[in-house]
């Protein structure tokens, strides 16, 4: 029956209702004679009416098709569509008396009025008797998809109304966290109350659950939903009607507050203006090419029109997008440089020396590192290789190509370290220190090294994971209610790490005046407010997101420094300072690398941990348990 059904085509299906209308016209006219008190009885006058039948049945489908009601679906058939059918009763009315009256007949017009009211009735019964009968058949035949509906307003009980023709899904039952609707009816169907869904979700069998609240807030619809799926249950959220034809705007189409708002200072903008000339027309590297900092030099570079730039990532992804972003900005612009994508490891050493050789390379700008504390805290052997003896690597070919300057991108994290990635980049400092006081002069190449806080809204910082947590409904997570961080955007990085390499003159730290360190806390109150939410806590318990505090992670710090020292010194640029500071000696440095590697042969993470002791002035590890999830 169901493929019957569903293998009907449009005119088919007219033709369908043109012979149900036609066989009313003739039961209208029974019911209408036998309802008048006619002399010669029931039969006798429709004997005498049966010459007129074609005519009123012709004219029914000629008056149908003009008023198109039997191109209307049964189950989109409501109060226009009845209203059409009383106009069709009302012209068959019409039509009825005409031919009668012609056929000199003498009916009473009452017997013609009884007819178009019965015809209407019938009309209308047999419509809604008929989805109903289809209806079955898709019940009984198909698999159907129960849905609840979760909120019992306006919302939930227009989609039940839209859902009761559907031909797959059937609405079952309400649940609403209103206790005044506990017990109640909507829409036919019973309201039940929230705390008790799992329960009937599992009396009525429910495939799926629709959220019909969207006076709630998005996090809360999240918490609800995450609820849901944990039951096993498909959940699919629905704005309102409001939102739906424009008149309120949805969620999805608020504007992301820029991670800069959070910031907490002004914005340090200083153009780059003579900056620019030290890569002008110049052969540029910079390592790291596809990542937060290295996709932006490579972005301010090309402002400064070098004449070839080369990108040097270890990620295919990372590298195949900054290098189409690149080449459309240099073909939109109009710019003659070459772009040149090396696909590699700065720990390669011969990819290295090729490279650097066969470009003629003269300003490496070094990003590539392993940065994230606790992927680096877990695996401790991959980051000291990547961060440390690739840094070594990498300094050392651009010492022997005769590179004209070379900058390492390091971090606040490197200051009296707590954790094995901040390690990393002190001995990675610490490397590029003592290449510069004893290659530096014969070589010619300025080595130097810039050092900043947190970027807002790189890949892994605090920013991204907190609009990623309140996307989902919260919680977002802090790790200490004293947890405080130097910020800067990725531009004002930027712009320090290619200022501070025009002005190098040798083994400077370079960093930035950042301002005052943020509460991790604030920011993410501020996140949640921007947003246009309420916290949850204590004093507000009906807020929309909560802040969890979970504990310091492994190798975590309360708070980062800029430099060992307090003595900075001023530069051309009034918010960048620079600073000197000791080293290790030319034998330590040797004795340090050569421990690293022989703890790499033996992958022996002790081992490496224990060069890491030894050598970073500072270094007090957190002892914590590693967990990367």
């Amino acid at each position: 029956m169901l493929n019957l059904i569903k293998s009907l085509n449009k005119v088919q299906k007219r033709r369908v209702m043109q012979a149900l209308d036609a066989a009313l016209v003739p039961l209208a006219l029974i019911f209408a004679f036998a309802a008048s008190d006619l002399p010669n009885g029931l039969w006798a006058n429709m004997d005498s009416y049966m010459l007129l039948l074609p005519y009123l049945i012709l004219a029914a489908a000629c008056i149908a098709a003009w008023l198109g009601i039997c191109d209307i679906q049964v189950s989109s058939y409501e109060a226009a569509s009845v209203g059409l059918t009383a106009v069709h009763a009302i012209f068959l009315t019409i039509t009825s008396i005409t031919i009668s009256d012609i056929a000199g007949l003498g009916l009473p017009v009452g017997v013609h009025m009884v007819f178009g009211m019965v015809f209407f009735c019938l009309a209308v019964a047999c419509r809604a008797v008929l989805l109903q009968l289809v209806l079955a058949v898709y019940r009984y035949s198909a698999n159907r998809t129960r849905v609840l509906i979760y909120g019992a307003g306006t919302t939930g009980s227009q989609m039940v109304s839209a859902l009761r023709g559907h031909e797959t899904i059937q609405p079952v039952a309400f649940v609403d966290d209103s206790k005044g609707l506990h017990g109640m009816r909507v829409q036919r169907l019973p309201v039940y109350p929230a705390l008790n869904i799992a329960t009937v979700v599992k009396e009525k069998k429910i495939d799926r659950v629709l959220l019909a609240v969207p006076s709630l807030s998005r996090p809360k619809q999240a918490q609800i939903a995450r609820r849901l799926e944990k039951m096993g249950l498909e959940v699919q959220t629905l704005p309102s009607f409001s939102q739906l034809i424009g008149e309120e705007a949805l969620v999805d189409k608020l504007t992301p507050v820029s991670a800069k708002h959070f910031l907490g200072r002004a914005e340090v903008d200083h153009p780059l203006a003579e900056a620019g000339v030290s890569y002008e027309g110049k052969v540029v590297l910079v390592t790291g090419a596809g990542g937060s900092i290295g996709s932006e030099l490579c972005r301010q570079v090309i402002d400064c029109k070098p004449s070839k730039l080369i990108l040097f990532e270890l990620s295919e992804l990372c590298l195949y997008n900054i290098d189409m972003e690149l080449r459309s900005t240099i073909e939109h612009e109009g710019l003659e440089i070459e772009l040149i994508p090396v696909l590699g490891s700065i720990t390669d050493s011969r990819q290295v020396r090729k490279l650097l050789v066969t470009h003629s390379v003269q300003v490496v700008l070094h990003a590539a590192a392993y940065k994230h504390v606790p992927l680096v805290e877990a695996n401790p052997l991959t980051g000291l290789v990547n961060n440390v003896l690739g840094t070594q690597t990498l300094a050392e070919q651009a010492a022997k190509a005769g590179v004209e300057r070379f900058m390492l991108i390091s971090s606040d994290k490197a200051v009296r370290p707590t954790n094995v990635m901040g390690a990393s980049k002190r001995l990675a400092e610490l490397v590029v220190r003592d290449m510069a006081k004893r290659v530096g002069n014969k070589s010619g190449t300025v080595f130097s090294m810039v050092r900043f806080g947190n970027v807002l809204g790189s890949s892994g910082s605090v920013v991204p994971l907190f609009q990623d947590q309140l996307s989902r409904g919260g919680p977002l997570t802090v790790t200490d209610k004293g947890v405080e961080r130097y910020f800067m955007t990725v531009q004002e990085a930027v712009r320090l790490v290619l200022q501070a390499c025009s002005i190098s003159r040798g083994a400077e730290v370079f960093v930035l005046d950042m301002g005052q360190p943020v509460p991790i806390l604030r920011l993410a109150r501020q996140m949640i407010e921007s947003a246009g939410y309420e916290v949850r806590d204590a004093d507000n318990p009906d807020g929309d997101i909560e802040i969890e505090i979970t504990g310091l992670r492994p190798g975590e710090k309360m708070s980062e420094e800029l430099t060992l020292s307090d003595d900075l010194l001023g530069t051309t640029y009034p918010k960048i300072f620079m600073t000197h500071e000791e080293g290790l000696s030319e034998i330590e440095i040797a004795t340090a690398l050569r421990s690293l590697r022989e703890a790499f042969i033996a992958c022996d993470e002790d081992m490496a941990r224990e060069v890491v002791r030894r050598w970073v002035e500072g270094f007090q590890p957190n002892v914590a348990k590693v967990e990367v999830s």
